[in-house]
């Protein structure tokens, strides 16, 4: 295989993730079928060529058991959308049944899911997910490679703070596609939500990390003088979009992020890792001293106390309106209801319309909960399936690496304070990240 063909190919894959962190992480049904499209051409084209064909063919072989169960699990949510006859919901979803009923719902057919069409777009996303961790295991296969996404991932962070800091500097005003309606005084850039923009730098800052770890280990090659530069200035202005997102959740997994990997390079006391210790080091002043000054130290003391924040809605009296602790109360009430077989992906907000006892009122389109979410979404069955690859894809990786125990973290503090992986491009970076250390079989 030339390098000139892996480049072009690899730079193919770099578009398509550009062109998910630009229009919102791909949460759009227009872009989930535009990116399914291009996703699956791609694909195509890649199996033309004997050597991608192979590398695919042995993923396959040594992932089968993942493989195969992640297709039942799509199989399944096909299956939700499949018109069935009315008295057949009855077993599959009772609660759907009886509301039917009571609107006098005329059609003989019906599927389990509130809303099929919704539900589609959500199965074009979780095909396209597949489909691009094929392509990115089978693309980038040599170990130079994954540094290479490591760099763009970083870079297209540091690209995503820049017009994020610079909006909202600016006060935010909505600019061609992007609009800033719903939080006029933080970071979001190309985002419609905060804490999921917050959530994406600190994706791409572990992955700046991750390659400095791999310069640091190869400081005798020249050519990483200028990469190092670079990507302390990424890290730098990532840090300050992360910051002024004012996203409780996302400034708390930046502020583990430091400190892992501080204790990490301080206990490992290796001289090749210097260079990040002290970097994490300035980082940590810049934020507290200059950024902490400047927002002001209320502000600093706050966007941190996460745990506390969020604990105290769900145990005590929230002085909003309509706190994340009710939508999730909400969410895991509606379980008792769809438990076995769910609502469907993309129905939460259709569920809380018509459940919810003050919907004139109120409004949420996510439960806050992905983990309650996402049971009520599959149902039961659907959920345990797709629990199976999950966790084989855990025991296939080292947890004791320090990045693998980050996205540990990661993954359970999101799943129990937020919506942000029924987001896309986090689900798809998020995957990828875990995937480049799966071990491979012999």
């Amino acid at each position: 295989m030339s390098l000139r063909k892996s480049t072009i190919h690899q730079s193919f894959f770099y578009f398509l993730i550009s062109l998910l962190v630009i229009f919102n992480g791909g949460n759009n049904n227009l872009i989930a079928q535009l990116n399914f499209i291009l996703v699956s051409i791609f694909f195509l084209f890649c199996l033309r060529d004997l050597n991608y064909k192979a590398n695919i063919k042995k993923l396959y072989f040594d992932n089968k058991q993942i493989i195969i169960f992640y297709l039942l699990f799509l199989l399944y949510l096909f299956f939700q959308i499949i018109p069935l006859p009315i008295d057949f919901l009855k077993f599959f979803s009772p609660t759907k049944y009886n509301l039917m009923i009571k609107l006098n719902y005329e059609n003989n057919f019906s599927s389990i899911s509130f809303d099929a069409s919704k539900t589609f777009f959500d199965i074009l996303n979780y095909c396209s997910l597949i489909l691009y961790l094929l392509l990115f295991k089978s693309i980038f296969y040599r170990e130079r490679d994954k540094k290479k996404f490591y760099f763009f991932l970083t870079f297209i962070s540091f690209v995503a703070s820049i017009v994020a800091v610079y909006l909202y500097l600016i006060g935010n005003p909505d600019f061609l596609f992007i609009s800033n309606n719903n939080y006029q005084n933080s970071s979001t850039g190309f985002f419609i939500n905060r804490t999921v923009f917050a959530c994406f730098l600190n994706l791409g800052f572990l992955a700046g990390l991750e390659y400095l770890k791999y310069i640091d280990l190869n400081t005798k090659r020249k050519d990483y003088f200028f990469n190092k530069i670079y990507l302390r200035l990424f890290l730098l202005f990532i840090t300050i979009g992360i910051i002024t997102s004012f996203s409780r959740l996302g400034n708390f997994l930046f502020l583990l992020l430091v400190i892992f990997y501080l204790l990490y390079f301080y206990k490992k006391k290796d001289h090749k890792n210097r260079f990040i210790f002290y970097s994490l080091v300035a980082i940590i002043l810049f934020d507290i001293l200059i950024l902490g000054f400047y927002f002001g130290g209320i502000q600093l003391i706050d966007r941190f106390a996460f745990l506390t924040t969020e604990l105290n809605e769900y145990v005590g009296e929230s002085n909003q309106y309509l706190s994340r602790a009710e939508i999730a109360k909400f969410a895991l009430i509606q379980l008792d209801d769809f438990l076995l077989f769910g609502y469907g992906p993309g129905n939460f907000e259709l569920i809380f319309k018509n459940f919810y006892e003050k919907v004139s009122i109120s409004f949420a389109n996510h439960a806050h909960f992905d983990l309650v979410e996402f049971i009520g979404e599959f149902g039961l069955v659907g959920f345990l399936i797709l629990l199976i690859p999950i966790y084989k894809i855990f025991k296939k990786i080292k947890l004791k690496s320090i990045k693998n125990f980050y996205l540990s973290i990661f993954f359970i503090l999101i799943l129990a304070f937020d919506f942000s992986f029924h987001i896309f491009l986090i689900q798809l970076i998020f995957l990828i990240l875990v995937s480049i250390d799966i071990k491979k079989n012999n």
